[in-house]
């Protein structure tokens, strides 16, 4: 994987801790100006990319990444609770953010989550975002397409909203890989979502998280 930050302290710290885990390989750290050669140069599975960044944005390298041949799994590193940024980044591709002081220990099961193709949200910083939203944001079509899922593929969408991969959610439903990314398919069809993230932003808009959780 690959740090991409302006602060050297922030990407050393990053890479440390990372680079603890046995499973997890740190093969480059960079700037936002660096960023796109050093994807290029080490091709790793993961970027964590700061959105704030002096010499190239973090907006503007996610374009950049997603424009490769092969683009890496990219999550956005923020410093706040509500980054008017983040929204953008998820639509323009990004699979997860997360808040900057993480605790450690849940940094190394945070990449695990994106590299298996997982969404990864810091639970604090999405609760902050979704109550800036505009009112308007939850719109009736949103939830009368949630409406049109199946009890399997609503449970589907909960888990991959929680940041669970395809194969976690297959252990928690007890369903084959091959099924839970089939239900994946179709709920993202339902929903008229581009990718995880949007699915996990309107399950959260529609009420099902809260509704899981009561």
């Amino acid at each position: 994987m690959v740090v991409v930050d302006d602060e050297a302290l922030v990407r050393s710290g990053f890479a440390l801790i990372l680079g603890a885990a046995a499973d997890i390989d740190v093969v480059a750290t960079a700037t936002g100006g660096e960023a796109v050669t050093a994807v290029r140069e080490h091709q790793p599975d993961v970027v964590l990319l700061d959105i704030r960044m002096p010499d190239v944005d973090g907006l503007t390298v996610l374009g950049l990444l997603r424009q490769l041949d092969d683009p890496p799994i990219v999550a956005m590193l923020t410093t706040f609770d509500a980054d008017e940024y983040v929204l953008a980044a998820l639509d323009r591709g990004a699979a997860g953010f997360l808040l900057k002081d993480t605790e450690p220990e849940h940094l190394a099961q945070l990449v695990r989550t994106l590299a298996a193709g997982g969404v990864v949200m810091s639970p604090k910083a999405s609760r902050t975002l979704l109550r800036t939203l505009p009112r308007t944001s939850a719109l009736d079509g949103d939830l009368e397409r949630v409406e049109r899922l199946t009890g399997r593929e609503r449970d589907v969408l909960v888990l991959l909203a929680q940041g669970l991969s395809n194969a976690e959610i297959g252990v928690r439903l007890h369903l084959g890989t091959g099924t839970v990314k089939d239900h994946v398919s179709a709920l993202l069809t339902k929903l008229r979502v581009s990718g995880r993230v949007q699915a996990a932003l309107l399950a959260q808009r529609a009420g099902l998280l809260e509704t899981k959780r009561s």
